[in-house]
Order: C-alpha cells, then structure tokens, then sequence
C-alpha cells in the first residue's frame, strides 16, 4: 500500500537536495529492466539453487557450501579476484570477496549483504513448506496464496508472487540481488560509473563475533569510498528507503534458580520458591505498562536527534493503525510516540521464556529453573556492555545475588534469591550523517528508480555490524535494504516478494551507476 507522491514530500526533498545530485540515465535502468524481463526464469533458476542450501550457523558444513556456490555465481557473471577470505581464528565461516575494477572510476564502491540465516524448525512452516525446499506461491500465503509450481515459459510471473525459504528474503534475497543487478548492467552494456566491490559475510546472524577481527586482516584488500549495505526490508509503506544508521545489539541470557529437585505443587506449594514466578516479577520489574524501559539509566546516554534526523523522521509515513490491525493488537507501547520514533530508541526484548512444560506435557511441578533471553537494542550514544551492566544492576537491586556460572551449594545456602546472567558478544549502534554528499547522491540514486518519496530513515530497528566497518575501517556505510516489510525474516514462512526482488535488481544498479 503506497501513498501519493504529495507536493510537500517532493519540496521537502528538494529542499535537502536529494535530488540535485543527478540520477542514473534511464536507458541504463530499462535495460536493467529489460534484462530482468528476458530473464526471469534464469534469475529464479539460480536464486533457488542458492536458497536450496543449508545456512543455519551450526551447520558449517552448509556454509562452506554456501559460500563457495556464491563464489561461483560471483565468476559466472564476470566479476575478478573472487576468493574466500578467512579469519585467524579456525572454524569462522569465510567472507565471499570479488571485484570490478571500472577505467577511469575514481570512487569504490562495496556492495554487503549476508549468506547464514537464523535457526529453523520445519515443523513450524506451514504445509507443503520446508525451509530449504524453494516454492513459489501466489501470494502471501496467510493472506490466501496457494503454493504453485512454475508457470511454463512465456508466462508471465506475478510481481506478488512470494519465494519462500529461509534466507530468501534475509539475506540470500540481498545477494541475489546485487550480483543480478551487476549482471544485468555487464550483459546490457552499461559501465558501472565506480569502482565495485563485494564482500558477503557468513556470521551476520550469529552477532558477526569475528567481522572485525577479518575486516582488520584483510584492511588494504577493502579500501573504499563507501560500503552499501544490502539487508532488511522497505519501509512498511512499500516505500523505498535509505537507512544511515542501525541499532546495536546483545542479548543476555538470565537463569533464575529455585529448588535444586523438582517439586511436587501440592506437597511443597507456597512454600519452596517457585523460579516461573520469581522470574515472572523480576522480568515485569524491568518495563512498565506502556513498555518504557524502568531500569535505572537506560535511556541516560542516547545521542539525541539532530534537527535534520528529526525531519527526516517526521517525513516517513505513518502507517502504525495499519500495521498494528494486521498484526491483531489493539493498543501499541510507546506512550502514543510512532513507531519510527520508537526505533531512534533503546529497547529491551524477551526473545524466548522457558520453565518446565506447558500442554499436553506439563505436570504439577514446582520446577528447579526459569530462563530468559532478553534483546537490548542500542542506538547511538549507548555502550553495549554498559548497557548490560544497567540490568545486572537493577537484578542486583531487586535482591538477587548474581553470578556468571551456576551458583555453587554454599551460595545457594546463603541467598534466597539467585540469578545468572550470562550475556553474548554484542556491538554498539552506528550512524551516517545525512547531510554527507555521497549519502545524498545514493538517495538520489534510489529515487530515480521510482516516482514516491524515499524514506530517509537514520536508524532502522534491527542491527547490523555497522560499528565493525566504523571501527575496523574507519568506514561509511549507508543501508539500501530491499525486502518486503512482511517477509518473516527470523520466522517460520520465511519469504521474498517478486516484485521486490527485481525492484531491489533496480535500485542496486542504480547506485551501481550513480554520477
């Protein structure tokens, strides 16, 4: 659902200068465009071959074959010195490098994007899907869309026809995408006006533990002008967007522990702590009834805003009513602030509760564990570990003696309440201003590909290692992302629209040809 192209959108955006930068020559989109429309079933017949292999982290096995088929697809289309880049630790997958040097360019160009994906359990896909078993559906299939097989040759393909598996859309979808683009430009005839550069990354999913480690190894191999980052979704509009910046993250595991034997309800009920409940209250602690974070100094270290980042997000249409009666609840967190507002901001998520069983398999129990993961987002400003040390704190405070590994026999005789916490490898959030130039001319870039206003978006709400580019490299980054907003990424039923992939096909040359 795309709204208008209203006049003050387009006064505003002359007024930043968007588009005085110039745009890529129409012939050489419609030829991309032409392309793509000669070569549909081609681009699918590779895509899927691509999404048929494993990715998951914990299978190294498919990564490695991962990587190497991208490498493949990377020489088949022309492009030069495509190797593997490894860390110095042993076992990180490889990152997938390849270059286009362009005579006379005198700007680099590194086009990102992610091949691992998130865990998957394919009991939870729906019927007639299986995460590494490529269908196309007529359309979104909780919306009516019937799984199909492909149509015969001649046929057109619908542009809301949906690929699902996992990594279509997150982030093989963003792969595919920028080596279709530079495809279809090389077969057409049309010179890219810099010189590229790719650079696919294996860990992304897992928190990219070692992308600064192999962006340091390999510093002089990745010199540029900019990277542009292929990853995420269009704004929920439809709208095409332009992210200068991405939220940090780190997730901390809380173990609460109660009796060190189940117990039965009944005999031992109000009496012998019950960790469910004790974790139950701790977790509601943290947040209050509109969902603003109540622990001690969460908020205290944001950067604000500048004037502009705050037009920018007063421009970005607001489609929460939508969004929140498609998903099925009535009234959103936030204190009435827009969810556009809400992702410049620290956050704090539940990613996953477990205690005993729920169902058919649960039991009268008092049981010995409750566990949590919880999500803290981070934006600019905020340190990823002393973000942490705010929650240990405010454990702390509610009475919990808190330890890194499972408490021993005497702290258990000596503190009724007992907490472990356990956080992961995290990175802080990172942000491009929007007033730099070669910002503006990918902005512009992006908009020659379409007749709405492109959303200028300075933080988006998901992470990405953005911090690593910035602190290995001392790079710029700039995030084109080109998914549908409703692609299940992290979920069962992953899936990519059609229309966004060729559209993404679109934007990437674009940028690829930019003056």
């Amino acid at each position: 659902m795309k709204k208008p192209y209203l006049l003050g959108g387009l006064l505003a955006a002359a007024a930043a200068g968007l588009l005085a930068a110039g745009a890529p020559p129409v012939p050489a989109l419609a030829k991309v465009r032409q392309y793509r429309q000669r070569h549909e079933r081609e681009l699918l017949a590779d895509f899927t071959r691509l999404l048929a292999i494993p990715n998951v982290a914990a299978d190294s096995a498919g990564l490695h074959r991962t990587a190497g088929a991208i490498a493949e697809l990377m020489r088949q289309r022309g492009i030069g010195g495509v190797q593997l880049l490894g860390a110095a630790t042993p076992g990180v997958p490889p990152a997938v490098f390849g270059e286009v040097r362009v005579p006379g360019a005198t700007r680099t160009l590194i086009f990102y994007a992610h091949y691992d994906g998130q865990p998957v359990n394919p009991a939870q896909w729906a019927p007639g899907l299986s995460p590494f078993g490529p269908v196309l559906a007529t359309g979104a299939l909780s919306a009516g869309g019937q799984v199909v097989p492909l149509p015969p040759a001649g046929t057109p393909l619908s542009p809301d026809w949906r690929l699902y598996a996992r990594g279509s859309s997150d982030d093989k979808g963003g792969v595919m995408a920028i080596l279709a683009a530079y495809q279809a430009l090389a077969e057409s005839g049309v010179q890219p006006t810099a010189n590229l550069k790719f650079f696919f990354e294996g860990e992304e999913e897992r928190g990219s533990p070692h992308l600064a480690e192999l962006l340091g190894r390999h510093k002089a191999l990745l010199a540029s002008d900019l990277w542009i980052i292929c990853d995420g979704p269009v704004h929920q509009s439809g709208r095409k967007q332009v992210v200068y910046g991405a939220r940090g993250d780190v997730n901390v595991a809380l173990t609460v522990y109660g009796p060190t034997r189940p117990l039965h309800s009944g005999h031992y009920g109000n009496w012998a702590p019950n960790p469910a409940m004790a974790l139950a209250r701790l977790l509601g602690s943290m947040q209050d009834s509109t969902g603003r974070v109540t622990i001690a100094g969460f908020y205290d270290d944001v950067v604000p805003l500048t004037a502009a980042e705050q037009e920018a997000v007063r421009q970005i249409p607001n489609n929460d009513a939508a969004i929140r009666q498609g998903l099925g609840f009535a009234r959103a967190d936030g204190r009435g602030q827009s969810l556009s507002e809400l992702i410049n901001q620290p956050s704090l998520n539940i990613n996953g509760l477990r205690s005993a069983n729920v169902g058919p398999q649960a039991a009268n129990v008092i049981p010995t564990t409750a566990e949590a993961v919880l999500d803290l987002r981070l934006v600019l400003g905020n340190d990823y570990q002393r973000q942490v040390a705010k929650v240990v704190h405010h454990i702390e405070r509610q009475g919990y003696f808190v330890t890194r590994a499972a408490p021993t026999a005497a702290e258990r005789a000596q503190h009724p309440r007992l907490a472990q916490v356990t956080p992961a490898a995290g990175y802080n959030a990172q942000r491009t201003p929007l007033d730099l130039p070669l910002a503006r001319r990918v902005v512009a870039a992006v908009q020659s590909t379409v007749a709405e206003p492109v959303v200028r978006l300075p933080t988006s709400g998901g992470s990405l290692p953005l911090f690593a580019f910035k602190e290995a490299l001392g790079a710029t980054t700039l995030t084109v992302p080109i998914a549908n907003y409703d692609n299940n990424q992290h979920a069962e039923n992953e899936n990519l629209r059609l229309g966004n992939l060729w559209d993404g096909m679109e934007t990437m040359a674009a940028v690829m040809t930019m003056p």
